[in-house]
Protein backbone atom coordinates (compact mmCIF):
# COMPACT_ATOMS: atom_id res chain seq x y z
CA UNK A 1 0.00 0.00 0.00
CA UNK A 2 1.55 3.50 -1.05
CA UNK A 3 1.96 5.91 2.05
CA UNK A 4 -0.24 8.97 1.74
CA UNK A 5 1.17 12.16 2.30
CA UNK A 6 -0.89 15.13 3.54
CA UNK A 7 0.20 19.21 2.98
CA UNK A 8 -0.12 21.10 6.69
CA UNK A 9 -2.82 22.80 5.60
CA UNK A 10 -4.98 19.29 4.98
CA UNK A 11 -6.49 17.27 8.34
CA UNK A 12 -4.82 13.58 8.22
CA UNK A 13 -7.10 10.58 8.99
CA UNK A 14 -7.98 11.04 12.62
CA UNK A 15 -7.43 14.35 12.90
CA UNK A 16 -10.06 16.54 14.23
CA UNK A 17 -11.90 19.26 11.48
CA UNK A 18 -10.81 22.38 10.72
CA UNK A 19 -12.10 25.24 12.54
CA UNK A 20 -14.83 27.15 10.72
CA UNK A 21 -13.28 30.77 9.99
CA UNK A 22 -14.18 33.41 12.32
CA UNK A 23 -15.92 36.15 10.38
CA UNK A 24 -15.62 40.17 11.85
CA UNK A 25 -18.84 42.19 11.47
CA UNK A 26 -18.43 45.38 10.24
CA UNK A 27 -20.10 46.58 13.33
CA UNK A 28 -17.74 45.66 15.49
CA UNK A 29 -14.79 46.93 13.50
CA UNK A 30 -16.61 50.11 13.23
CA UNK A 31 -16.99 49.97 17.04
CA UNK A 32 -13.52 50.10 17.83
CA UNK A 33 -12.63 52.70 15.32
CA UNK A 34 -15.73 54.36 16.69
CA UNK A 35 -14.58 54.13 20.35
CA UNK A 36 -11.24 55.09 19.52
CA UNK A 37 -12.56 58.37 17.57
CA UNK A 38 -14.43 59.26 20.51
CA UNK A 39 -11.74 58.92 22.94
CA UNK A 40 -9.37 61.03 20.85
CA UNK A 41 -11.71 64.03 20.37
CA UNK A 42 -12.88 63.50 24.41
CA UNK A 43 -9.02 63.43 25.05
CA UNK A 44 -8.33 66.79 23.10
CA UNK A 45 -11.36 68.66 24.56
CA UNK A 46 -10.06 67.85 28.09
CA UNK A 47 -6.79 68.96 27.23
CA UNK A 48 -7.94 72.36 25.63
CA UNK A 49 -10.59 72.98 28.25
CA UNK A 50 -8.08 72.36 30.94
CA UNK A 51 -5.65 74.48 29.66
CA UNK A 52 -8.20 77.31 29.42
CA UNK A 53 -8.48 76.59 33.05
CA UNK A 54 -4.92 76.83 34.00
CA UNK A 55 -4.76 80.14 31.81
CA UNK A 56 -7.61 82.03 32.79
CA UNK A 57 -8.64 81.91 36.64
CA UNK A 58 -12.05 83.15 35.48
CA UNK A 59 -13.00 79.98 33.18
CA UNK A 60 -15.15 78.39 35.16
CA UNK A 61 -17.11 79.89 38.15
CA UNK A 62 -17.17 78.45 41.97
CA UNK A 63 -20.28 76.58 42.52
CA UNK A 64 -22.25 77.57 45.78
CA UNK A 65 -22.98 74.43 47.82
CA UNK A 66 -21.30 72.04 45.58
CA UNK A 67 -19.01 69.45 47.48
CA UNK A 68 -16.69 68.56 44.54
CA UNK A 69 -15.64 72.30 44.08
CA UNK A 70 -12.19 72.29 43.25
CA UNK A 71 -9.65 74.91 42.99
CA UNK A 72 -10.10 76.34 39.25
CA UNK A 73 -6.22 76.22 38.54
CA UNK A 74 -6.46 72.51 40.23
CA UNK A 75 -9.42 71.35 38.21
CA UNK A 76 -7.45 72.60 35.04
CA UNK A 77 -4.57 70.33 35.65
CA UNK A 78 -6.51 67.65 36.22
CA UNK A 79 -8.10 67.98 33.06
CA UNK A 80 -5.59 68.67 31.47
CA UNK A 81 -3.92 65.17 32.69
CA UNK A 82 -6.94 63.45 32.06
CA UNK A 83 -6.91 64.37 28.31
CA UNK A 84 -3.78 63.43 27.76
CA UNK A 85 -4.08 59.80 29.42
CA UNK A 86 -7.62 59.93 27.00
CA UNK A 87 -5.37 60.65 24.16
CA UNK A 88 -2.80 58.18 24.92
CA UNK A 89 -5.81 55.33 25.00
CA UNK A 90 -7.30 56.45 21.95
CA UNK A 91 -4.17 56.00 19.85
CA UNK A 92 -3.02 52.70 21.64
CA UNK A 93 -6.46 51.15 20.27
CA UNK A 94 -5.22 51.41 17.26
CA UNK A 95 -2.30 48.14 18.23
CA UNK A 96 -5.61 45.69 18.09
CA UNK A 97 -3.68 44.22 21.59
CA UNK A 98 -5.78 43.30 24.33
CA UNK A 99 -4.41 45.48 26.96
CA UNK A 100 -5.10 48.19 25.22
CA UNK A 101 -9.25 47.59 25.16
CA UNK A 102 -8.36 46.91 28.53
CA UNK A 103 -6.91 50.53 29.53
CA UNK A 104 -9.60 51.89 26.95
CA UNK A 105 -12.23 50.77 29.04
CA UNK A 106 -10.74 51.75 32.33
CA UNK A 107 -10.13 55.42 31.00
CA UNK A 108 -13.68 55.54 29.52
CA UNK A 109 -15.31 54.58 32.96
CA UNK A 110 -12.81 57.37 34.53
CA UNK A 111 -13.23 59.84 31.82
CA UNK A 112 -17.27 59.12 32.69
CA UNK A 113 -16.98 59.36 36.45
CA UNK A 114 -14.26 62.95 35.74
CA UNK A 115 -17.28 64.52 33.93
CA UNK A 116 -19.99 63.59 36.49
CA UNK A 117 -18.05 65.40 39.31
CA UNK A 118 -17.87 68.32 36.38
CA UNK A 119 -21.50 68.29 35.49
CA UNK A 120 -22.04 71.57 37.30
CA UNK A 121 -19.20 73.55 35.18
CA UNK A 122 -20.69 72.17 32.01
CA UNK A 123 -23.61 70.12 31.98
CA UNK A 124 -24.48 69.39 28.18
CA UNK A 125 -21.13 68.38 27.66
CA UNK A 126 -20.40 66.41 30.31
CA UNK A 127 -24.09 64.21 29.52
CA UNK A 128 -22.77 63.52 25.99
CA UNK A 129 -19.18 62.82 26.89
CA UNK A 130 -21.13 60.42 29.64
CA UNK A 131 -23.17 59.00 26.85
CA UNK A 132 -20.57 58.56 24.32
CA UNK A 133 -18.31 56.85 27.31
CA UNK A 134 -20.67 54.36 27.90
CA UNK A 135 -20.83 53.83 24.09
CA UNK A 136 -17.00 53.50 24.38
CA UNK A 137 -17.52 50.85 26.96
CA UNK A 138 -19.62 48.54 25.17
CA UNK A 139 -18.13 49.39 21.88
CA UNK A 140 -14.39 48.16 23.27
CA UNK A 141 -16.05 45.01 25.72
CA UNK A 142 -17.76 43.44 22.38
CA UNK A 143 -14.70 43.45 20.27
CA UNK A 144 -12.83 40.49 21.00
CA UNK A 145 -9.27 38.61 20.61
CA UNK A 146 -10.43 36.41 17.93
CA UNK A 147 -11.44 40.43 16.22
CA UNK A 148 -8.44 41.74 16.80
CA UNK A 149 -6.52 38.88 15.23
CA UNK A 150 -8.67 38.70 12.18
CA UNK A 151 -8.07 42.52 11.15
CA UNK A 152 -5.10 43.26 12.79
CA UNK A 153 -3.10 40.12 12.92
CA UNK A 154 -2.28 40.86 16.32
CA UNK A 155 -1.18 37.40 18.58
CA UNK A 156 -3.58 35.24 20.06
Amino acid sequence: MAEQQYSPGRAGPGAPPPEPEHRVGVLTVGGVVFAACVMGLAGAYHMIAGLSAVLNENYYQAQNDYSYDFDVNTRGWIEMITGIVVLAAALSLFSGRTWARGIGIVIAVLSAMENFFFTPYHPVWSALIIFLDVLVIWSLATYGRREAHKVYGAPM
